[in-house]
């Protein structure tokens, strides 16, 4: 028995649960009288929406058909061997399950070793050989492939991608040793660092092949066929495979310090996942293949025992499980037909909502404002906006008259919502105004229409508390902008009854929104958090620290944007008005600027201005503000804003504004962009010690984001 088996196996008894990925060989004769090719299919016996995936006991399974496939190739019965995937699926990498598991350095080790040594033996082999890239490819499921001599792509592959830097990891199977070898570390680290740091942007088929990766691409619907063909071509030397000559000189060592400079930009500093690649690929340069992958399995065992990529593995789990199943959501059963939507507002945000229900939900949508000039303006964006995702080609002429159709306008309210069941208003966040909506519009919907608001701060009770059916009013907050923010707080006011949020959480999952339940609470979650994070750093600046140094010092947790570009996202005004709804909940723990206010009033955007291309702080917005003469250094910014954000969230949970807090983190991420990298905001907190300092506990059980006990 080799070292390689032991390693596996021992890593199977780790890993007991493992759906296990079967390579069955099926032996093909090739055209063209080319003789006969050995196929391996990765295939775990489920359909599509199961992807392929590797741990230990498939990469047993891989190594068996290998073992298979050396003595055909020895014995002279096959002239080459190749692999590919199941219909719709080449492989997905390796099952992040498992490595949630490990507890011990050794074991993370020989994960890496033992997938090195199996996909060596794909390049080791005495024929040439192929990989056939056939539908979505990631991580393990991209490098087994790169271990073949060529490689063809479907034109229809829809996801292809080293993700690991964005998980935490490093691509540890060969991605960071043979694909700057293969393409040159240019593109590789376009491909290993900047696309998986862009929230894993995946390639196509066609981007695969124009970078260098696939040597041949085929359309879907005959791809193995094409692909057996080409192959064909290749082992009768018809067809010879020429590569870019990869510069070895200071173009490779431009690219490295390139590749850092994008991973300071996204995290500087605050993850090593992206540092570690990016040390590997500089090794490659001069160094073999095999000290490449020395390499990735150290670093692979190093960040598989760190907080960092259990933090990831974590976050990636929220996104993709917990997200499917929000916690306390009524039963779906008890949701009600959604088949009209109206919409009161015809501003900037009603207008997207307007936009995003008909994209979705197909059902007809409803606007209304107080003139008819505001109302054409409302429909008229909508309109405008469709046409742009005609002209970009996301939709063909049918789709977008469609469309178009589905939207209209009214000052009517009883004719445009007396048949609607979905009602959302959108309008000046100010109770007595939302009050006045909520009571017209109960004069004129039916009696099962559900009335949403997308309050950012007020109370759902209050604004439903003079209705005679407040039961049927909901929280629907949704995050700017529309079509990008994934979060949905559907909030359950005092008296909402179940048939009502049931169709809210319905009606969400359609518009394809991360929705999470939440209490009725001043500013829910994200507006909470942030309102304290925000004020916390305002309140720095009002006392003397300087507004560059704030920035600066708050760079390593590496958010999406600063403090200060963020209030200008999200407008002054706005900033100002949840502070002082916040305030007048929680005095003691809420500021309301004074510097904040005079910027409001002076109708200033911002505290930046951009002057010759440059951000630049705006003079005319210094000069309406004062300071004080307290000056913090950036450990204290950090460690004063961050405790700030810890005893928020610990008061949330113990007033049950969600029910854990892994919802906190699934708001943070889908709603403020906090960065996945960290895990969201409580594993953060807890790694840096500031949960304890603040709580006197941690909010996450050991193992939960970080290494089990």
């Amino acid at each position: 028995m080799s070292n390689t088996t032991e390693l596996l196996r021992h890593g199977a008894e780790l890993f007991p649960g493992e759906v296990v990925t079967t390579a069955h060989v099926r032996h093909l004769d090739l055209p063209l009288q080319a003789g006969k090719l050995a196929l391996i299919t990765l295939d775990n016996g489920f359909d599509h929406t199961k992807p392929t995936t590797f741990g230990p006991g498939s990469l047993l399974k891989l190594s068996a058909a290998l073992d298979q496939v050396e003595a055909e190739a020895a014995a002279g019965t096959i002239v080459g061997a190749a692999i590919t995937g199941k219909p719709f699926i080449f492989a997905v990498g390796a099952d992040l399950k498992g490595v949630e598991l490990l507890k011990e350095h050794a074991d993370a080790l020989a994960i890496g070793k033992g997938g090195h040594e199996v996909f060596k033996r794909i390049a080791a082999l005495p024929v040439p050989t192929f990989a056939f890239y056939n539908g979505a490819a990631m991580g393990g499921g991209v490098e087994v492939g790169l271990h073949a001599d060529y490689r063809t792509v479907s034109a229809g592959v829809p996801a292809f991608s080293l993700p690991e830097v964005f998980l935490g990891l490093v691509p540890g199977w060969g991605g960071c040793s043979i694909l700057p070898n293969l393409i040159g570390p240019s593109k590789a680290i376009k491909v290993i660092i900047e696309n998986s740091m862009n929230q894993n942007k995946q390639l196509k088929g066609k981007d695969v092949f124009e970078l260098g990766i696939a040597d041949a691409i085929f359309e879907p619907a005959d791809f193995l066929e094409q692909s057996l063909l080409w192959a064909a071509k290749v082992l009768k030397g018809d067809v010879v495979v020429e590569r870019e000559e990869i510069d070895r000189g200071k173009a490779w060592d431009d690219a490295v310090a390139w590749g850092r400079l994008v991973a300071d930009a996204k995290v500087h500093g605050a993850a090593p996942a992206a540092y570690k690649a990016l040390d590997i690929i500089a090794l490659v340069k001069d160094a073999d293949l095999q000290a490449g992958f020395d390499a990735e399995d150290a670093a692979l065992a190093d960040l598989i025992m760190s907080g960092e990529l259990r933090s990831g593995i974590y976050a990636f789990n929220l996104v993709q499980r917990r997200a499917k199943r929000p916690v306390g959501a009524p039963d779906k059963s008890l949701a009600r037909p959604v088949s009209k939507v109206g919409v009161v507002g015809a501003g900037l945000m009603a207008s997207q909502l307007a936009l995003l229900f008909a994209r979705r939900l197909e059902v007809p949508v409803v606007l209304t404002d107080i003139d008819q000039e505001r109302v054409d303006k409302g429909v008229g964006y909508v309109h405008a906006e469709i046409d742009k995702l005609l002209s970009k080609g996301r939709i063909g002429n049918d789709k977008a008259n469609r469309l178009k159709g589905l939207v209209s306008g009214s000052l009517d309210k009883a004719a445009a919502f007396g048949d609607a069941d979905f009602v959302i208003e959108a309008v000046f966040e100010e109770m007595g105004v939302k009050q006045t909506v909520f009571a017209d519009l109960e004069n004129v919907v039916s009696p099962t229409c559900v009335l949403a608001t997308n309050t950012s701060s007020l109370s759902v009770s209050e604004m439903a508390s003079k209705l005679k059916h407040p039961e049927r009013v909901v929280g629907f907050h949704f995050f700017n902008p529309v079509a990008i923010l994934p979060l949905l707080e559907i909030v359950r006011g005092e008296r909402t009854d179940d048939a009502s949020l049931a169709t809210a959480f319905a009606v969400s999952k359609k518009l394809k929104k991360t929705s999470v339940l939440v209490k009725d609470a001043p500013a829910f979650v994200v507006n909470r958090i942030l309102t304290r994070f925000m004020g916390e750093i305002q309140s720095i600046i009002d006392e003397g620290t300087p507004i560059a140094d704030v920035e600066k010092a708050v760079e390593p947790l590496g958010l999406p944007m600063s403090p200060i570009v963020l209030l200008e996202l999200v407008g002054p005004a706005i900033a100002l008005h949840v502070s002082e709804t916040l305030h007048g909940a929680f005095p003691e723990r809420f500021t309301v600027s004074e510097n904040l206010g005079k910027v409001v009033k002076a109708g200033k955007r911002g505290f930046y201005t951009w002057t010759d291309g440059q951000q630049v702080l705006d003079p005319e917005v210094l000069e309406l503000l004062s300071f004080g003469d307290s000056v913090l250094t950036a450990e204290q910014v950090r460690a004063r804003s961050l405790e700030a954000v810890a005893q928020e969230i610990g008061l949330m949970l113990e007033e049950g504004v969600v029910a854990e807090a892994q919802d906190i983190d699934l708001c943070m991420i889908t709603g403020a962009g906090w960065p996945f990298h960290l895990g969201g905001i409580t594993p953060y907190l807890d790694r840096e010690g500031v949960s304890e300092r603040v709580n006197g506990k941690p909010f996450l059980a050991p193992g939960v984001a970080s290494v089990p006990a």
